[in-house]
């Protein structure tokens, strides 16, 4: 049994590796392959002896390299030696000179100190202000005063009380001045109007600028650029009043106490379209997708009911006009009545009538037409309204689950569809309740002739059947 477990192993592992050597080799028995595998052995061994032979060859030329790479780091590190004694030396030096410069200042040196960091703290007050719009260079001075090393001069000190005095008195001021905006006209000088220290706006358009405070010392900056959203209202009104008024008028001027936050914060006031949406751009605003259907089952419905109230206007204004007509006509509902009373004048009264009742009856669904969908749009519209309202407090919800409720503007989403399905489906249901309203009392009057006039045709043929009796 163990032979022939052994004898099929070498028959298997044999098949393998005459399977694994190439089609070329041409390898036939397992002789063949030994000395296929002795060949490849001696090849690698004399490879092998030949590469070690040829690092042995290159010991010095290595050696060599070490040694002058050793030196070249021993010189420099001589030379970073030297230059650390005289940076020290230096600092050294540096420190004595300032402890000399300090008692040289004396009790003046506490106050240039107190003199650089009001310099400082006055320069940061006048970054911020949107008066630097119209001197842009004029905090040159303090920010030199607020990193001198030395005393400043009389000029510099003169400086700091004078900036002071400009920023008090231009912030009184409303005036005009040329400006470059940053996306208007790339970039080139605008004439702007600027109130005080509240609010700057273009001459031509009255359109509100923000502004920027200058950063890392760059004074060629642009420091104003256009609102992407402007303000709408008295306040721009007020803004429009200012750029056309005349020197010596008095007009109401738009100012922002904030320095400029407060119009900024219109960029995120959304806009009609952008709240209710757009039907022609299948666009729901914040009522999305039941939003949209809101819009066309609103649509629809009005202009059905527009046509409605049209169409049974003409059907009055017909129906009226036969009446003061003898012969019938089949334009009108009560034309048709009365062929239909002409087709059996010659039978009973309770005929007649009985088929007079069979004309108007027919007549009724053409009267009624479209009812019952206006009906039915103005109540869909404010169940849409109520579906809306529900699955935006299911956003609000989980958005409250995920992210919890330290940020507002994460549930804002969900309460704005909530509110905005429900105001739209009210406003859809409003108009088309009353188109409804109109329009079945414009086919009920008009049903109401035709039975006053058929009741009338009625009495008329029984008196007259009677007479002829």
């Amino acid at each position: 049994m163990k032979f022939i477990t052994k004898a099929t192993a070498a028959v298997i592992g044999s098949a393998v590796l005459l399977s694994a050597v190439p089609a070329t080799a041409q390898i036939t028995s397992v002789s063949d392959l030994l000395n296929k595998v002795r060949q490849d052995a001696a090849k690698t061994d004399a490879e092998n002896r030949a590469r070690e032979q040829k690092f042995r060859e290159r010991k010095n030329e290595q050696s060599a390299l070490l040694s002058s790479a050793r030196g070249e780091l021993a010189a420099l590190e001589r030379k970073a030696n030297q230059v650390q004694s005289k940076f020290d030396g230096n600092q050294g030096r540096i420190s004595a000179l300032e402890s000399e410069l300090k008692a040289a200042q004396g009790d003046f040196g506490e106050v240039f100190g107190l003199a650089r960091a009001k310099a400082g703290e006055f320069k940061a007050i006048l970054d911020s202000s949107l008066i630097t719009s119209q001197y842009p260079t004029r905090t040159e001075v303090l920010g030199r005063v607020a990193e001198l090393k030395a005393l400043p001069s009389t000029e510099e000190l003169n400086a700091i009380w004078q900036s002071m005095l400009e920023e008090v008195k231009a912030q009184r001021q409303v005036t005009s001045y040329d400006a470059a905006v940053a996306n208007v006209n790339d970039g080139a000088p605008q004439r702007v109007t600027r109130v005080g220290p509240f609010a700057v706006f273009t001459a031509d358009n009255a359109n509100f600028l923000d502004y920027k405070a200058p950063s890392g010392g760059d004074e060629t900056s642009i420091l104003l650029a256009k609102l992407p959203k402007q303000p709408g209202g008295e306040v721009a009104d007020a803004a429009k009043a200012v750029t056309n008024a005349s020197a010596g008028n008095v007009v109401y001027a738009p100012v922002d106490p904030t320095r400029g936050g407060l119009l900024k914060s219109f960029e995120r006031v959304p806009t009609m379209e952008e709240r209710v949406g757009n039907p022609f751009k299948f666009n729901g605003g914040y009522g999305g997708t039941i939003g949209v259907i809101i819009w066309w089952l609103l649509i629809i419905g009005v202009v059905f009911g527009i046509f409605n109230i049209v169409r049974l206007i003409l059907t009055s204004v017909g129906v009226n006009g036969q009446k003061r007509k003898a012969q019938s006509s089949k334009s009108n509902p009560l034309g048709r009545v009365m062929m239909a009373y002409e087709e059996s004048a010659n039978k009973d009264g309770d005929t007649v009538e009985l088929k007079l009742d069979e004309a108007i009856l027919r007549e009724s669904p053409k009267l009624e037409l479209g009812l019952n969908f206006l009906k039915l749009a103005a109540g869909i519209a404010p169940l849409l309204g109520l579906l809306g309202t529900v699955t935006g407090m299911i956003k609000t919800f989980q958005a409250m689950m995920i992210y919890g409720t330290g940020d507002p503007q994460l549930m804002a989403g969900g309460i704005s569809e909530a509110l905005v399905t429900t105001m739209m489906g009210l406003i859809a249901a409003i108009p088309l309740l009353i188109l409804h309203s109109f329009c079945a009392s414009l086919a009920r009057g008009v049903q109401n002739t035709l039975e006053e006039q058929s009741a009338g045709i009625v009495a008329r043929h029984v008196e007259s059947r009677a007479g002829s009796l």
